[in-house]
């Protein structure tokens, strides 16, 4: 039985695009069943309908407060009834209610080697501090800041000629192989979370 698949982006959706055509290419056994995103303008629609999944607009500009809007979130996430909710590029922080919901179903994708660099600008936060290494890491989502336990990360060197932008291109690549690994996984049921360690069956 395929596992149902649910992805928030608020943005491009280059890494949505990326579990899309796994899906397509028989890698990841899911189906993706919606796209759900805080801004009418993200670019992530457009692939969402090219590959005919259905899309929830959930806009965050017509909420007055995030508790309103985290409750209209909430619901759309119960309606679509996913196995699993992947967060790709999706920039608000997962209030706790919601988090509490879908405990071990929600999956992120960020660019540092957690625990380091957490939060926004993690390449640029890697470029200034001067690591040698940089890269990506995919965690189940929990109620701490791209704290959740780690499933998997890919490692990238940092050059010294490197900006925020030259690393976060290099960043990216990574994403789009280790992101669709990581959802493999759990739609094969392969990922055990044993306390903060992700077993990898």
């Amino acid at each position: 039985m395929k596992k149902r698949i649910a992805v928030l982006a608020s943005g491009r959706g280059s890494n949505f695009q990326a579990v899309i055509e796994a899906i397509q290419d028989g890698k990841i056994p899911a189906t993706c069943v919606a796209l759900i995103t805080d801004n009418p303008k993200a670019y992530a629609i457009e692939r969402a309908r090219n590959a005919k999944i259905p899309v929830v607009i959930i806009d965050y500009s017509m909420y007055s407060s995030r508790e309103l809007y985290e409750c209209a979130l909430l619901s759309a996430m119960q309606q679509v009834k996913a196995d699993l909710f992947v967060l790709a590029g999706y920039m608000r922080i997962i209030g706790a209610a919601i988090v509490r919901s879908f405990p071990g179903k929600m999956v992120n994708i960020h660019p540092a080697l957690l625990p380091g660099f957490t939060g926004l600008h993690a390449q640029r936060q890697a470029v200034q501090y001067g690591v040698k290494v940089s890269g990506c890491t995919v965690h189940f989502v929990d109620e701490s800041l791209d704290g959740g336990p780690i499933i998997l990360q890919h490692c990238v060197a940092v050059q010294e000629e490197d900006d925020e932008d030259s690393l976060a291109e290099r960043i990216l690549k990574h994403e789009h192989e280790c992101f669709p690994e990581a959802i493999k996984l759990f739609c094969e049921d392969r990922l055990e979370i044993v306390g903060r360690t992700v077993r990898i069956l």
